[in-house]
């Protein structure tokens, strides 16, 4: 089985990586932040090589108040991605795609009533439309790594450059200058770590055979 599994960071990517390093049936890209990246790079791979089937995934934003953290859900049309899922103890929910990320427990519970979405991220859906175009089986598998209770540190996208990579130095200055914000971070990172590692278990068990 020849599967494509997309990630928009290389810390998403990285403890599934290492899960399945030597694995031939397996290629892993990493596409950068938001759908104009995710889309460019996932047309480039598409045509490079038809694989059997995506896994689009990362980590995403609970919008639904029951996900707790490190909670692995999924969205397919593909019975058989779903089964496997499901038995890897993954559950179905609804992707809402965005431009930029959910700061605050306030705008998460505004886009959960607008839209009644599980959870939130920038990718899957340019990959997913993609793939339905081409009739390739596909699932956005993500994990959460903030609840939809609660705010994140900082607000990212005001730390973005013009590709949403996050500007590093621009963090550590803003970072250094709020110092009662490097505790919450280290926590946010903590947090995302293990919820990679969870995320690489289920897609390290749906990709067996």
């Amino acid at each position: 089985m020849s599967t494509l599994v997309f990630f928009a960071l290389k810390e998403e990517a990285g403890a599934f990586r290492l899960r399945v390093a030597g694995r031939a049936d397996l290629r892993l890209v990493v596409t950068g932040i938001g759908r104009e990246n995710a889309a460019r790079v996932a047309v480039q791979e598409l045509e490079r090589a038809r694989p059997e089937r995506v896994l689009t995934c990362g980590f995403a934003g609970g919008l639904n108040p029951h996900l707790t953290a490190e909670s692995v859900i999924f969205e397919t049309e593909d019975e058989r991605l779903r089964t496997r899922l499901l038995g890897a103890g993954a559950r179905p929910g609804r992707f809402y795609c965005t431009d930029s990320i959910m700061v605050t427990a306030r705008e998460k519970a505004a886009l959960y009533g607008r839209t009644g979405a599980d959870a939130v991220e920038m990718e899957s859906a340019a990959i997913r439309e993609l793939c339905r175009a081409r009739q390739i089986p596909v699932a956005t598998v993500r994990v959460i790594s903030d609840t939809a209770g609660e705010d994140l540190p900082v607000d990212f996208n005001e730390l973005s450059r013009p590709d949403k990579s996050v500007d590093v130095p621009h963090l550590i200055t803003y970072v250094l200058r709020r110092p009662r914000l490097i505790s919450p971070l280290l926590q946010l990172q903590k947090r995302t770590r293990s919820a990679a590692e969870r995320l690489a278990a289920v897609l390290e068990e749906i990709t067996r055979g």
